[in-house]
């Protein structure tokens, strides 16, 4: 630049002006080393900036690191000093106190809350024993909920459904054995060997204490007859003719009303009457014989075997489900309670193929 503008020089001036241009040249010169510096002075004005936030940056992400560490520090240090709380609060050694209590306190708590619940204990034990001495283990107190007798059925069914086919023993085979279970405790060796022969038509009244084991009239199992087992050993289940048992539930102190017996009778719930067209009753009064109450209990009562009542279905309409209702019949019973079918009444289907 110098050179440049040393050459642009005119070549002859008056004496007076080359002090001038000396002068000028001089500012010239001072005015582009200005400009230089300016320019270097922009350009590291401009690298400059890069280099800070580059720094700053730097520290930024640094500062970053350095607190996740000391987070991650003060969380393992937060963990190990609940550990080390829990640990102090199970066992101080120092203090030696265990939950926040010496052995000394822990002494005294466990004999004040022994003390406390053998109290507890003797004061439920003498009102349990004061309680037992008003009630008799032989007769209920209070009967009135359990007056209206109720019924039930066997062979077991599921759901009370009867559903068999003639010709394949294996869907009836199960009632039969069902059936021969239940009556062993009915076998006539058995009632004669263990029970009395009681005249029939008449309550079998025995007094004495109530204590005192009593007697039970027999009821043998040659009573049911076609539906005994004995002389057809499928119950009527292989030739369509099925044999259903009936009892009532043995209630203590329990009599027929007016001395009149409980008798049983059964019918098509719903539906034709004619799909049920012949019913044979065993025995033939279709009855609860008077002989077999009062019942004492199962205490004193011991040999006592319910008395049966039993159904066999001599003429049913094939192929289709009948629904059977078998109610109990007498003074005082009570067999049409909605909610409960089994209260004086049993309610089952038959659905018997060919």
């Amino acid at each position: 630049m110098r050179r440049q503008l040393r050459s642009r020089r005119a070549p002859a001036f008056p004496y007076g002006y080359r002090y001038r241009l000396d002068d000028q040249d001089e500012v010239n010169q001072n005015y582009l080393a200005d400009e230089e510096e300016e320019a270097e002075e922009e350009a590291r004005v401009m690298v400059v900036p890069n280099l800070k936030e580059e720094e700053e940056e730097e520290e930024e992400k640094e500062k970053e690191e350095k607190e996740e560490e000391s987070q991650g520090q003060e969380t393992s240090n937060a963990w190990w000093q609940k550990l080390h709380i829990v640990n102090e609060y199970l066992w101080d050694p120092e203090k030696r106190m265990s939950l926040a209590r010496t052995g000394q306190s822990w002494s005294l708590i466990l004999v004040i809350y022994f003390f406390f619940y053998a109290s507890l204990a003797a004061v439920i034990t003498l009102c349990m024993y004061t309680l037992f001495l008003t009630i008799s283990p032989y007769m209920p107190t209070f009967t009135e909920r359990v007056k209206p007798p109720g019924v039930m059925i066997r062979p077991f069914a599921h759901s009370l459904n009867f559903n068999f086919n003639v010709s394949e023993p294996d869907t009836w085979q199960h009632y039969v054995i069902s059936l021969n279970g239940f009556l062993q405790g009915y076998n006539d060796s058995l009632q004669e060997e263990m029970n009395v022969d009681c005249p029939p038509g008449q309550y079998f009244i025995q007094d004495g204490d109530e204590d005192e084991d009593k007697k039970a009239c027999q009821f043998k199992r040659s009573f049911l007859k076609n539906c005994s087992g004995l002389e057809d050993p499928t119950f009527g289940y292989s030739t369509g003719q099925p044999c259903i048992l009936l009892k009532m539930n043995r209630i203590v102190g329990f009599r027929p009303e007016l001395g009149d017996p409980v008798k049983v009778s059964c019918k098509v719930q719903r539906g034709d009457e004619n799909d049920i067209r012949s019913i044979n009753y065993y025995p033939e009064s279709a009855s609860f014989d008077l002989r077999y109450y009062p019942y004492y209990g199962k205490l004193t009562h011991v040999n006592y075997t319910s008395p049966l009542v039993a159904m066999h279905f001599t003429d049913v309409v094939k192929n289709q489900a009948v629904p059977v209702q078998c109610q109990l019949k007498g003074k005082g019973i009570i067999n049409d309670v909605i909610n409960d079918r089994f209260v004086g009444r049993v309610i089952f289907t038959l659905n018997i193929e060919t």
